[in-house]
């Protein structure tokens, strides 16, 4: 047994990346994605239908919000996010655009977009978390989302104050950056 499988034992794994490949190899309960990691795994050969079936689709069905290119990258997400949504078991998170972090509104308005798009493709969107910066603005869009049974992860969690406001609002989850936290941590204590 390798190390991944035994810690499969005891928690719960969560692939953190646009690689199908690498998820259909690595065989986690979930996955989480973002705009970064999405741009990495659209540099690989193997994704470009998904490229294409985007760029057709938004060109087809223009969205009133964001223009094209924000189209585009919408409906890749949501393309990615089926094609992991067939591999796990569990759920994907899919980001909404960080731009919009400090905008409630804005937030709320694109999480129904995704989701909508979601739909369209035919996924179970109770399998999709809508992922969201942890602003005062972002938890306050989560908090209306799950009210309305859309399920948010919330990131960019730095801390305990954050946690608290996010538990306090009902999100299903929270991503706190812990490398980040605990290269804090050595810097102050000097570690």
């Amino acid at each position: 047994m390798n190390s991944l499988d035994q810690l499969k034992q005891h928690t719960v794994v969560v692939a953190d990346t646009g690689d199908i490949d690498a998820i259909a190899q690595h065989k986690p309960q979930d996955a989480t994605t973002n705009p970064s990691l999405l741009f990495k795994a659209a540099q690989m050969p193997q994704y470009n239908g998904l490229i294409d079936d985007a760029i057709s689709a938004a060109s087809a069905h223009p969205t009133k919000r964001g223009g094209l290119i924000d189209a585009i990258i919408d409906r890749l997400s949501v393309n990615f996010g089926r094609r992991i949504l067939e591999i796990v078991p569990g759920r994907v998170s899919t980001e909404v655009d960080a731009r919009l972090s400090f905008d409630m509104t804005a937030t709320v308005d694109k999480a129904y977009q995704l989701i909508e798009l979601y739909k369209e493709a035919g996924v179970d969107t109770n399998r999709v978390l809508i992922k969201i910066a942890s602003t005062w603005e972002g938890i306050r869009a989560a908090e209306h989302l799950e009210r309305n049974g859309i399920h948010c992860n919330l990131t960019l969690l730095f801390g305990f104050g954050q946690a608290v406001a996010c538990a306090e609002a009902g999100v299903t989850l929270i991503s706190p950056f812990v490398g980040r936290i605990y290269d804090w941590y050595k810097a102050a204590r000097k570690v």
